[in-house]
């Protein structure tokens, strides 16, 4: 039995997704053709030995590691850039006053009336139990989320959770004080 570097050593799952993965990187990156892709991805598939597989990334540059550091940085930004391309959630304040029922739908006579044709003319509520907010679905078309869980029962909410009727989402704020 050779070494793991040996080129007479069959290769495992594992090796070929790794070479199938910078190969995919350089595709994206532009320094393959389909073609040359498609080609050396297949070749890697069909591949025995690890000869087999060096000689596809051969004359591709070698992969750059990121510190831990780095690499969280990184996803942090792109995190950040995504909320914003996408457009994060608009701020739903909960509301404060003598009221301890609000009501949400297409309807006009609703306290927070949506546009959406995915919301329900009565779709949900929020109730004040003296404690707490509570969330529910007044049997709408097309639920109600908390934090992406369908909400079946009324559920406690707060600042920070995200609630979504039908397909239109927002992140809950309390009101300033």
């Amino acid at each position: 039995m050779g070494a793991p570097g040996d080129p007479g050593v069959r290769v495992s799952d594992a090796d070929r997704d790794l070479v199938l993965a910078r190969l995919r990187e350089s595709f994206a990156d532009g320094r393959l053709t389909h073609d040359t892709f498609v080609g050396r991805a297949d070749a890697a598939l069909h591949a025995r030995f690890g000869a087999d597989l060096r000689g596809l990334v051969a004359d591709l540059p070698s992969p750059r590691r990121l510190g831990a550091d780095t690499a969280a940085a990184c996803r942090r930004v792109l995190r950040s850039a995504e909320r914003r391309l996408r457009g994060w959630p608009p701020v739903l304040r909960l509301p404060v006053g003598p009221q301890d029922r609000f009501t949400i739908g297409r309807e006009l006579a609703c306290d927070m009336t949506l546009g959406d044709q995915t919301v329900s003319r009565w779709h949900a509520s929020l109730q004040w139990d003296g404690y707490r907010w509570l969330l529910a679905d007044l049997g709408s078309t097309n639920g109600t989320r908390l934090n992406g869980w369908r909400v079946t029962d009324p559920s406690p909410v707060g600042a920070g959770d995200l609630v979504s009727f039908g397909g239109v989402t927002f992140v809950l704020a309390d009101r300033p004080r």
